[in-house]
């Protein structure tokens, strides 16, 4: 299917699809859609910024329209029928802002209960009735404990950043969640990144072989993307680093370090320069870490610092170019990093600082490279 317009989706999807400037599917949701609008269980690993998202938003609200539409509307308060489980607040609010955006024709509810908020935010939220609830596993786990949301009616959950739903810290939350949803409801897990051992893990979810779908540019970087390398020699990281930033000063760059430690190493050094920016962290309140993304998203700033946590789920679309200033050792999380700008066909840079330290990391990214050529 070459447009959306070639699809079975409903016209008002396609009209709001339209709207948006939204008119041919990408790879991933090409493979997948028909697999999700049959009500297939499916695995989906294809790389950042490819569209995931609509992949499972699409068929997701295709089907419960429909239902309504054939006479099987939603009456019970506090029963979803679809249910998308995120590891955290960030993501959540995205994927609730991609759904919403689709919904002005196709009118289905969307609800919310994320970690980080308030929990009697989370309880008005899902009182009443509503279709779709965007969840964070914990969040979900206290409101169904206390009989605020029920499960009994789900069709569909999807796991998104399926490679962190399912780590030891999240998984038996969500086995437990996946136990109040009926046997038979579609499951549907999607990341950009799936490790072999994990994608062993994932498929113990599964109460049968579902469908499983690798896109050509998983566990790679994307062809829109630039790579630039700077050889550091003699420890002039912060020479090089502050050098790019004011010869491009204009440009949306995300900084990545890997520690609180290089994080405020990185602060000393730029806060001696006219550089505006911004940080984001796991060690700052949510409210301050909302309120910086809101500043580089609205261009106050055109600098965001911040650790791995600013590696996943982030869709931010001005950034230009990234900068590892210290680059990660597990080469999963370099792909996140390098998957924040070049998203949705546009063209991005990453710029690394490298040292001999990771040499390791580039010739298993030089590897990959040639194995794509």
């Amino acid at each position: 299917m070459s447009y959306f317009s070639d699809t079975p989706l409903l016209p008002t999807l396609v009209q709001t699809l339209a709207s948006l400037k939204i008119t041919k599917p990408t790879d991933i949701q090409t493979q997948s859609m028909q697999f999700l609008l049959d009500g297939q269980s499916l695995m989906g690993v294809s790389e950042t910024g490819s569209g995931k998202t609509l992949a499972y938003v699409l068929p997701l609200l295709h089907k419960l329209k429909s239902l309504e539409l054939d006479g099987y509307a939603v009456s019970k308060s506090r029963h979803p029928r679809g249910l998308i489980l995120v590891p955290g607040r960030e993501l959540g609010e995205q994927v609730s802002k991609v759904l919403k955006s689709l919904t002005h024709e196709t009118r289905l509810r969307v609800r919310t209960a994320l970690g980080g908020s308030k929990k009697k935010v989370s309880r008005k939220s899902v009182s009443g009735a509503f279709e779709i609830l965007v969840a964070t596993p914990g969040r979900l786990d206290t409101l169904v404990t206390d009989g605020e949301v029920k499960l009994s009616d789900v069709r569909t959950v999807v796991f998104d950043e399926a490679d962190q739903m399912i780590d030891p810290g999240f998984l038996p939350v969500a086995k437990r969640m996946l136990g109040f949803c009926p046997p038979k409801a579609q499951l549907v897990l999607f990341s950009a990144t799936l490790p072999v051992g994990l994608e062993h893990v994932a498929k113990q979810l599964f109460p049968s072989s579902p469908k499983f779908i690798r896109t050509k540019g998983s566990q790679q970087v994307i062809k829109t993307l630039t790579t630039v390398n700077h050889n550091i020699i003699n420890g002039r990281r912060s020479e090089v680093l502050i050098d790019l930033l004011r010869k491009e000063s204009d440009l949306g760059t995300m900084l990545f370090v890997n520690s609180r430690e290089q994080l405020d190493t990185v602060v000393s050094w730029l806060e001696g320069t006219p550089i505006l920016f911004t940080i984001y962290s796991g060690q700052m309140e949510r409210f301050e870490r909302k309120a910086n993304l809101k500043s580089f998203r609205n261009g106050e700033v055109s600098v965001l610092l911040t650790t791995d946590l600013g590696g996943r789920g982030l869709d931010i679309e001005r950034v230009e170019r990234v900068i590892n200033i210290y680059l990660p050792r597990d080469i999963d999380n370099y792909l996140h990093r390098a998957g924040r700008t070049a998203r949705a066909g546009r063209e991005g840079l990453v710029i690394n600082l490298v040292t001999q330290r990771d040499h390791p990391l580039m010739a298993k990214l030089k590897k990959r490279e040639n194995r794509r050529k």
